[in-house]
């Protein structure tokens, strides 16, 4: 009885773990793609306020950005 106890134990463990890890990951790969999404509209914005691009165009990519973000 007692290994069977201490199998559960430890396949419980064994799941929590790669649980978290799985979680963890996650968090980070959409961290990094927010990240990306505040990079372009940081690049859009200086293009527009140099005059690189018309009002247009920056609304039109503004907009592109935004719908692929959660945040933004």
């Amino acid at each position: 009885m007692s290994n069977k106890l201490e199998l559960m134990l430890i396949l419980i463990i064994f799941c929590t773990i790669t649980g978290c890890a799985a979680l963890v990951g996650a968090g980070a790969a959409g961290g990094a793609y927010e990240y990306q999404n505040k990079r372009q509209l940081d690049e859009l914005e200086r293009e527009f306020s140099d005059g690189i691009i018309s009002r247009e165009e920056y609304l039109k990519r503004k907009k592109q950005i935004n719908e692929g973000s959660v945040i933004y």
